[in-house]
């Protein structure tokens, strides 16, 4: 009998909530420092592995502000996007959407398009190398205000050649109410784009009701403070939403103050479409996988379980139809399960 481990490596997985950014690997970011020869080369490696030690919030910040100082062009973003994928890969991760911090590099003054080419010669590296298939969405940062997010909604549509498949919102969701990104999110929708946002993270239960209800967004980021208002928990289920958890990351920013805290299992067992992420994985110490082992061993998710957790990010992902059917056949042929849409 293979162990829990074993089982986890082969399984089929997708990531759905993973920041490009905060992925980036100490040591590409040490390749980095060193190519543009920056404050964090000079100051040497016990300062790169104090950065990766992330022990709040605030720290978290500080870290993932460092690594996008030291991303500053096509050659650095090819760079980057190649080794995530590859890790990726090496989690046996078939498929992934990743967020792009588009509204820093715009703050940063940096050519979308050309940021972007970058990306893409990564993952074509990528996937002749390792067979991923990955998808972009571009997220926007909250407390910069209305007028960036629709900037970034705009590059997104305009960027949709690339691979850029979303529009989404993170940052400090407690900051602005969502009314003030109405406009950015109808562009963004009325341009092809999919919809997605932070929610329920840091602020009450009303963020994920304005995340629907405003927004119109199709996939929830955390979700976590649902679970205290049942009539939203019963919406979700209802009309299965998908929520994409990320359990270490909740930890480790301080909203909860353990993984025991956390309502996956909960969740689960109303029904919800729930999937499992990595959100800023080189930042939080951990991976994909670790999550699937983290939601046995805390939780008590047995394979079966597991499988379906797999089973949903596929279901979840902003994917046309022909191909999620693709992704999905494997899951399928085993359960014998009817198809659901």
């Amino acid at each position: 009998m293979s162990s829990i481990e074993e089982f986890v490596a082969g399984l089929l997985k997708a990531e759905l909530h993973l920041h490009l950014e905060g992925a980036v690997d100490a040591e590409t970011l040490w390749t980095l420092a060193g190519r543009h020869q920056t404050p964090l080369f000079q100051a040497g490696r016990g300062a790169l592995e104090a950065l990766y030690r992330t022990g709040d919030f605030t720290s978290f910040l500080q870290a993932f502000k460092v690594v996008c100082e030291h991303i500053r062009g096509r050659d650095d973003y090819e760079l980057i996007t190649y080794n995530v994928l590859r890790r990726l890969a090496e989690q046996n991760v078939r498929y992934t959407e990743i967020m792009v911090s588009a509204g820093v590099i715009l703050w940063k003054g940096q050519p979308l398009r050309s940021c972007m080419e970058g990306v893409a010669a990564g993952y074509e590296r990528a996937r002749e190398d390792c067979g991923i298939r990955a998808q972009w969405i571009f997220d926007a940062v909250r407390q910069f205000g209305p007028d960036a997010a629709l900037a970034v909604a705009e590059e997104a549509a305009a960027l949709q050649d690339l691979g850029v498949v979303g529009f989404s919102i993170g940052g400090d969701e407690r900051q602005l109410p969502a009314e003030s990104f109405r406009d950015a999110f109808t562009f963004a929708r009325d341009s092809g784009l999919r919809l997605a946002g932070h929610a329920g993270e840091a602020a009450g239960p009303e963020s994920v009701w304005d995340a629907l209800r405003i927004w119109g967004v199709e996939r929830v980021g955390h979700g976590l403070t649902a679970a205290g208002d049942p009539l939203l928990v019963r919406h979700l289920a209802a009309e299965q939403i998908p929520l994409d958890m990320s359990v270490t990351s909740n930890v480790r920013t301080g909203c909860l103050s353990g993984a025991e805290m956390h309502p996956l299992r909960r969740y689960f067992d109303e029904g919800l479409l729930v999937t499992l992420n990595s959100d800023d994985p080189a930042l939080f110490g951990t991976d994909l996988s670790q999550e699937y082992l983290l939601a046995h061993r805390m939780f008590g998710f047995g394979p079966d379980e597991l499988t379906r957790l797999a089973e949903n990010s596929f279901r979840a992902a902003f994917l046309p139809p022909d191909e999620k059917a693709s992704f999905l056949a494997p899951f399928r042929a085993v359960s014998c399960q009817p198809e659901q849409d």
